[in-house]
């Protein structure tokens, strides 16, 4: 049996070390023959690096690696090029100057490698004597492949000033490409997010972007016939269908796709984990959120147009494009407007969304103690129908955080706050939760399903209440339970008030509904 290429982004170690490949190279020709400069950005994790790795060793002529492989018999072997590799995936960029330090460091490399002699002193000077050099030497135009090209950028996205400092620089470096033309055989930019052409690619505007692209869709991350065909022996005793549960549903306009860290992860634990979502932390989605004063739950069916699911800059940040290319949302669906295009988003999957919603509460809550201590009360208040209990939970949940932390954030004086955490404590623990669920009557702010049981939840806020109902009033005259009597065996009715002056629940009323399933 192969051994699973667990963060290795190196063909050859891949091909040469008898581990697992997924063989991406008929995507290699493809994009080859139909262009020169081209742009795509994929989450982390996804196996941008090793794309690159695979062209680098393409256009250098390494055919013997490629034995076995579509591109062996595809790919004209008798041309070598030089390759210029740009990336910014190691270590983390504090400042224009270390910025600046990093580029110089990559030139020097390349200067080594390639038995040359860089004169110019600015990056973007060595940069244009670098490809004008190597075009000389090699009498070959030049192949240009940079990995992480945003990084730089994402390093300091929570420091304004320095994010722009940052983009300018790398500005410069890209503008050479374009001024380079004549030279240039190839050009493939990588990275988890699109900024803006004109903040970033002004200098650099012919580049044709794959991010959304139906023919380059798997071009990062495993199909399932991928895992049933490249994988299939070590799938005995796999739940395909938990698995894709779990780790599928990445969709970019084409054929969903696997995260591939976490498919190689679980082959080889044979455990279900939260193993992609743990190697980053998106504290920086977490203050977006909060100072939008975000909705949770609306992220569950969330529409946006195609400039914010586009792209963005460090000045104009938005909740819904950086959540999509970050890879915590994902494509549902699209409609067509006239000449616009509407994009449905979702959680790709289980993982990414029990995970986000888990954090979420990490980030609210100091004491990872307590946020455990009441994830196992409510797990168990649910499993055992005991919704009762619910009241004693939650109350002690907002009793728990700090006054400064309110102090901080006016985030508790609107209703969604409260909502949001309802909404992630159920969700964190796996249940299947439903944030303003569609009736013939209206919308039910949220509704949680566990086997064959129902909890239908109102939820006021006491300062912003105008009409006198009540929570629970709300949801009887509405006859929003009408929707679950023939499916439920238990449903209950649960109408939830807060008060933001006492940031704490002042109401709680529970009403359990017959049921017309026998």
């Amino acid at each position: 049996m192969k051994k699973f290429p667990i963060g290795i982004s190196t063909l050859s170690e891949i091909l040469n070390g008898g581990y697992y490949y997924v063989d991406k190279t008929p995507l290699v020709r493809q994009m080859t023959e139909e262009g020169k400069y081209f742009f795509i950005c994929r989450p982390r994790r996804f196996g941008k690096s090793l794309f690159i790795d695979t062209l680098k060793e393409a256009f250098e002529g390494n055919r013997a690696l490629f034995k076995g492989l579509y591109l062996e018999n595809n790919w004209d072997w008798s041309e070598k090029y030089p390759v210029v590799h740009i990336s910014f995936g190691g270590g983390v960029i504090k400042n224009r100057v270390e910025l600046e330090n990093k580029i110089s460091e990559i030139f020097i490399e390349h200067q080594n490698t390639y038995s040359i002699k860089l004169q110019s002193t600015g990056s973007a000077g060595k940069f244009r004597e670098l490809i004008l050099q190597l075009a000389e030497k090699f009498k070959r135009n030049v192949v240009i492949l940079v990995d992480e090209y945003d990084k730089p950028i994402l390093d300091n996205i929570t420091d304004l000033e320095i994010a722009k400092e940052v983009r300018e620089g790398l500005k410069n470096l890209y503008s050479i490409i374009k001024d380079c033309d004549a030279h240039v055989k190839f050009c493939l930019l990588t990275g988890v997010t699109k900024f803006s052409k004109v903040s970033l690619f002004s200098g650099l505007n012919n580049l044709k972007d794959l991010t959304l692209d139906v023919r380059y869709a798997t071009i990062c991350g495993y199909t399932q016939t991928d895992v049933k065909t490249v994988f299939a022996e070590c799938l005995e005793g796999v739940d395909l269908e938990e698995l894709k549960r779990w780790y599928n549903g990445y969709n970019f306009m084409g054929e969903p796709v696997y995260n591939p860290f976490d498919v190689l992860l679980y082959l080889d634990s044979r455990e279900y984990k939260n193993y992609w979502f743990e190697t980053a932390t998106p504290g920086f989605l977490m203050e977006l959120m909060l100072t939008k004063r975000f909705y949770l739950p609306a992220l569950k069916h969330l529409e946006t147009g195609e400039s914010l699911i586009g792209s963005f800059d460090v000045d104009k940040l938005y909740l819904e494009t950086i959540m999509f290319q970050t890879g915590y949302l994902t494509i549902d669906s699209v409609r067509r407007m006239g000449g616009l295009l509407r994009y449905k988003l979702k959680y790709p999957n289980f993982e990414v969304e029990t995970s986000f919603s888990d954090y979420m509460l990490n980030y609210l809550v100091e004491d990872a103690a307590r946020k455990g201590h009441i994830q196992s009360n409510l797990y168990d208040a649910v499993t055992q129908n005991q919704p009762e209990d619910f009241k004693s939970i939650f109350h002690s949940f907002f009793a728990s955080i700090p006054n400064d932390w309110y102090r901080k954030n006016s985030i508790a004086k609107y209703e969604g706050y409260y909502a949001s955490i309802f909404y992630s404590y159920f969700v964190s623990l796996g249940f299947e939760v439903i944030p303003e669920d569609t009736t013939n009557h209206g919308r039910i702010d949220m509704t949680v399903k566990h086997e064959n049981r129902v909890y239908i939840f109102e939820f006021k806020v006491i300062e912003l209440i105008k009409e006198k109902n009540s929570a629970l009033q709300q949801i009887q005259q509405k006859a929003y339970h009408e929707k679950y009597l023939a499916e439920a065996e238990s449903l209950h009715l649960i109408g939830v008030e807060f008060s933001s002056e006492e940031k704490n629940i002042v109401s709680f009323e529970i009403q359990r509904v017959k049921s017309l399933k026998k």
